[in-house]
């Protein structure tokens, strides 16, 4: 949805609730989890490193919990306080070159896994019909054993969904490279 003026937070509630029943925009839901490759989309795989050892670990966890991922000046996750938990609904209100855009997704799994080499924390969300994009993007941190290294890792895949963000993919590509980013220096802050 784009949007001339910034929303009220009575609004963007409205438009939440009108997605409790909203169907996922894109077909593989959930392959983001095993790395799936679904045609037709653009991955975009990165991995930062956060730090080493178990207090790097603790504030990372903690940090994706809280959606700290997101915390940056040009966008707002309504609301940070939602549970990361399967079926949670989210928006996601982006300001960009003088308007807004208001983008609805779900969590669509949690991951909590304990291997011998790794542990690893986090979820993914999926866009729903009432984003301009259409795909999957997960989220998570992980614990190497061999090196105690902690990363922060975020996959994606998408395409353009809305005709205004097929008309300026360019710029929806930069968008989506800016989030990458930004997003990496939120987690960075959040651990150090």
């Amino acid at each position: 949805m784009f949007l001339i003026a910034k929303p009220s937070d009575h609004k963007i509630r409205e438009f939440l609730a009108s997605q409790a029943k909203a169907q996922f925009s894109y077909s593989g839901v959930g392959f983001s989890a095993n790395e799936s490759r679904v045609v037709g989309y653009i991955v975009d795989h990165n991995r930062w490193l956060l730090g080493y050892g178990q207090d790097v670990w603790s504030r990372a966890v903690e940090a994706v919990h809280n959606w700290q991922m997101f915390n940056m000046d040009w966008l707002r996750l309504c609301w940070p306080n939602a549970p990361i938990k399967e079926g949670a609904n989210v928006a996601v209100l982006i300001r960009h070159f003088g308007f807004w855009s208001l983008n609805a997704a779900r969590v669509v799994y949690v991951l909590s896994e304990n291997g011998a080499s790794i542990e690893r924390r986090g979820f993914a969300y999926g866009t729903l019909l009432d984003h301009a994009e259409s795909g999957e993007e997960r989220f998570s941190v992980e614990r190497e054993s061999r090196d105690d290294s902690v990363w922060y890792d975020l996959l994606a895949f998408s395409r353009p969904r809305a005709i205004s963000a097929k008309v300026a993919f360019p710029l929806t590509r930069w968008l989506q490279h800016r989030f990458r980013e930004d997003s990496k220096r939120a987690m960075l802050k959040a651990v150090s």
